[in-house]
């Protein structure tokens, strides 16, 4: 959760949502340097992320879906809940607006 708490790393995170990319292509998109860029692909590949494939002097970063997919099912808890809460606040907007409509 903590890769993911810095506005940087959560743009390169939905960056690479559409597909592997460079660490240059990704520091062109969010106009950063590339020693930046690679500090923080650095952070995410450590918290498990995203995984880096070498080819020749370019190194092209993906995004590694388990790791997501995780952070979902927890969230679907809360999710749960909430909904739940927000489905007990419309009904009792219903009968107050039937209360209303009857005086």
């Amino acid at each position: 959760m903590s890769a993911l708490a810095e506005s940087n790393r959560l743009n390169i995170i939905e960056l690479l949502r559409d597909g592997p990319l460079t660490v240059g292509e990704v520091a062109e998109q969010l106009q950063l340097r590339q020693p930046q860029v690679s500090k923080h692909l650095r952070v995410l590949s450590d918290a498990g992320l995203v995984e880096v494939e070498p080819i020749a002097n370019r190194r092209i970063y993906k995004l590694r879906p388990q790791p997501l997919m995780k952070l979902d099912a927890w969230l679907e808890s809360y999710r749960q809940v909430w909904e739940e809460k927000f489905d007990r606040l419309d009904d009792y907007l219903v009968k107050l607006q039937e209360k209303e409509d009857e005086e």
